[in-house]
């Protein structure tokens, strides 16, 4: 799979990355079981989605190779369980993340009230350096919506994190999700330890990157633990 990101809408310039010493970027996501970040993983690495998945026992990933300004670059996401039971094995495949998304539940009230557990066992965890996004999924569930956009948005902001509403289920905002926390990875990266001799100057963005053309042909499934129980799956 191939997908050109552009980091460079009308408020940015291009960043240029150079003798980048990673080209493998881990990305795990935490939330609450049933707010559907197996469905993020699967909509976004093979273009699928399962009314019917179920809670994730464990963890599993997924990886996807993407362009970014022209780098070839792979991403590793990882699928934690939500389940206060799994948490001792999900909290391992921390080490060595460079990103992180923090998936709550538009319609669910709970999974928003326990972000702030989740981000602070993610900080006990992970590098400061690791960029952190927080997702609304099930954006398209509007008139089941309990958690206002308004209410997430100054959380984020308050945690220093960037904020984006997500539907699996329709697909919205999937791919410039992933597609925005990559091209973030890789700033971050070349600003700090990624470069080594850069004479090209760094640009963070202010906007989204704008993603271009996507070919879902290939996608490099990791292991499928087995699931059980059920949640909702958008």
């Amino acid at each position: 799979t191939t997908v050109t990101i552009s980091t460079a809408p009308p408020s940015t310039t291009i960043i240029h990355l150079h003798k980048m010493s990673e080209d493998l970027f881990k990305v795990v996501i935490i939330g609450d079981s049933g707010v559907g970040k197996s469905n993020l993983m699967t909509r976004y690495t093979q273009n699928e989605f399962s009314p019917e998945t179920t809670a994730t026992i464990g963890v599993e990933f997924m990886t996807k190779s993407v362009k970014v300004n022209g780098r070839d670059v792979k991403v590793q996401i990882w699928d934690t369980a939500g389940q206060e039971r799994f948490r001792a094995i999900s909290r391992s495949i921390y080490h060595g993340a460079k990103g992180a998304m923090l998936v709550y539940d538009i319609t669910s009230q709970s999974s928003f009230d326990n972000l702030s557990t989740w981000l602070q066992e993610l900080k006990v965890h992970v590098h400061a350096s690791t960029t952190i996004f927080l997702i609304g999924n099930k954006c398209d569930l509007e008139h089941l919506r309990v958690v206002k956009k308004e209410t997430a948005d100054r959380f984020a902001r308050e945690n220093g994190l960037s904020f984006i509403e997500t539907s699996a289920a329709e697909r919205t905002n999937v791919d410039r999700a992933f597609e925005w926390l990559t091209a973030t990875m890789c700033e971050t990266a070349a600003s700090g330890t990624g470069i080594i001799g850069s004479s090209k100057p760094i640009a963070r963005p202010t906007t989204e990157p704008r993603s271009g053309p996507v070919d879902f042909k290939k996608t490099e499934p990791g292991s499928k633990p087995s699931k059980a129980s059920t949640g909702c799956a958008c």
